[in-house]
């Protein structure tokens, strides 16, 4: 499990200042502890608001490149793992909102799982949501050099106010937490 952005880095904002790394962090924990009691052993990227890049690196540039790394060691710690970064999107047109799932065709069950995430999202939580599950390239690191099943989520806009004010509130990040764990354990059944 990733939470992308910590420390330095906050990650896009809603428009009233609040930085993406601090939802991304709450959903993750979540789903984690979703996860653990549901008997699966769970590894995450952090578990606090911090950057795990390595020690000694100067620069912003280089600690978010060490992060990307580090964090991709982790996805690739294991052969028999599934990989979630969990996100916040943004735009520059406020209109756009709902979930949507990346994944990269440089794993066969990438698209299997942002599948069965998004169908639990639309399922439980955003019925008009009718977004497609996207297919990324390298600009992805993360998914495209993982060689686990891997699916960035993007949970929501933080730039529709509407869906802005959903994704701070703790209630909603406890339903967001709940699909993703949801279309997890369905690609981790259907296994």
């Amino acid at each position: 499990m990733d939470s992308p952005h910590g420390g330095f880095d906050g990650g896009c904002t809603t428009a009233e200042g609040i930085p993406e790394k601090g939802i991304n962090l709450s959903i993750l924990l979540k789903v984690r502890d979703l996860l653990e009691i549901s008997g699966y052993e769970v590894e995450v990227t952090r578990d606090e608001d911090i950057s795990i890049h390595d020690k000694g690196i100067e620069g912003i540039a280089n600690q978010k490149s060490s992060d990307m790394d580090n964090r991709l060691a982790l996805f690739n710690k294991n052969s028999n793992a599934v990989c979630v970064s969990i996100h916040q999107n943004q735009f520059n047109e406020t209109k756009y909102s709902g979930a949507q799932m990346f994944y990269s065709s440089s794993n066969s069950g990438s698209e299997e799982l942002a599948r069965s995430i998004q169908n639990r999202f639309v399922e439980f939580i955003q019925p008009n949501n009718k977004r497609e599950i996207k297919q990324c390239g390298k600009e992805l690191f993360l998914c495209y050099y993982s060689e686990n099943p891997t699916v960035m989520v993007e949970c929501g806009f933080l730039s529709n106010p509407e869906e802005a004010a959903l994704l701070v509130t703790d209630e909603y990040q406890s339903m967001v937490a709940f699909a993703i764990f949801s279309g997890i354990n369905d690609y981790i059944n259907s296994k």
